[in-house]
C-alpha cells in the first residue's frame, strides 16, 4: 500500500477540507492510502506553546511521516503570496532528512486557499514547491485534463489545486474546486504507485 502524506496548515478550515478532498482523491486509486497531518500554529509569545497532541483534527506531523510516505501533498492559506508561517517553520526543520537524502524522488503536488480571487494562490503554490524541489522531490500539477481548470469562475491552477475563500473565510469550495482537489490526489496517487513499481 502506498500511503500518502496529507499536510496541511488550515486557520479558518478551508485548507482543511481541501487536505480532506485530497485525500479522498488518494483513496480512490487501488493500492494507496492517505495520512492527514497538521502543523502547530507557531505563538508570538516564546512561552506560549501549543499542546503536543492538537485538541481536534490531525495529528502534528513529524518527520517520520515524511520520511515513511511514497508521496506528499502539501497545503497551506496564502500570506502575501507565500506559505503561512507554521508550516515555512515546520519545512525549516526538515534539515535532518535533507541531509540523508530522505525524500529525493518522491511525487510531490502542493494546494492553497486565498481571501481574494487574485490574492497570490500561483505564487503561494510556487513558494511551497521550493523546500520540495530543495528535498529532490518530484512536482507534480494539474493537467488541462481536467476540464474544471478551463471552465472554473473560482479557484484552480495547473500548479495545484486552490480555493478562493472570500475575505470572511465564508465562500464554499465550490464544484470544480472540489473537483480540483480530488483530481490532485489521484493524480498524485497514481504518479506514486508508478514510481514505486
Amino acid at each position: 500500500m502506498a500511503e500518502i502524506l496529507v499536510l496541511y496548515y488550515s486557520r479558518r478550515g478551508a485548507v482543511g477540507e481541501m487536505a480532506r478532498l485530497v485525500a479522498r482523491g488518494v483513496e480512490q486509486v487501488s493500492g494507496a492510502s492517505a495520512r492527514l497531518r497538521t502543523v502547530p500554529q507557531i505563538a508570538s509569545a516564546t512561552t506560549v506553546a501549543q499542546p503536543a497532541i492538537p485538541d481536534a483534527g490531525a495529528p502534528y506531523c513529524e518527520l517520520a511521516d515524511l520520511e515513511q510516505c511514497a508521496g506528499l501533498a502539501l497545503g497551506s492559506p496564502t500570506r502575501f503570496g507565500n506559505m503561512a508561517a507554521p508550516m515555512k517553520h515546520f519545512w525549516d526543520g526538515t534539515g535532518a532528512l535533507w541531509l540523508r537524502g530522505a525524500l529525493v524522488g518522491k511525487p510531490a503536488a502542493v494546494f492553497t486557499s486565498t481571501s481574494s480571487l487574485h490574492g497570490g494562490q500561483e505564487t503561494t503554490l510556487l513558494s511551497m514547491m521550493l523546500p520540495l524541489m530543495h528535498h529532490g522531490m518530484l512536482i507534480v500539477g494539474l493537467p488541462y485534463t481536467a476540464p474544471e481548470l478551463s471552465t472554473t469562475e473560482t479557484g484552480g491552477t495547473p500548479y495545484g489545486a486552490s480555493h478562493v475563500a472570500g475575505s470572511a473565510s465564508d465562500r464554499p469550495i465550490s464544484a470544480d474546486e472540489k473537483s480540483l482537489c480530488i483530481a490532485l490526489g489521484k493524480r498524485l496517487s497514481g504518479i506514486a504507485l508508478k514510481l514505486a513499481s
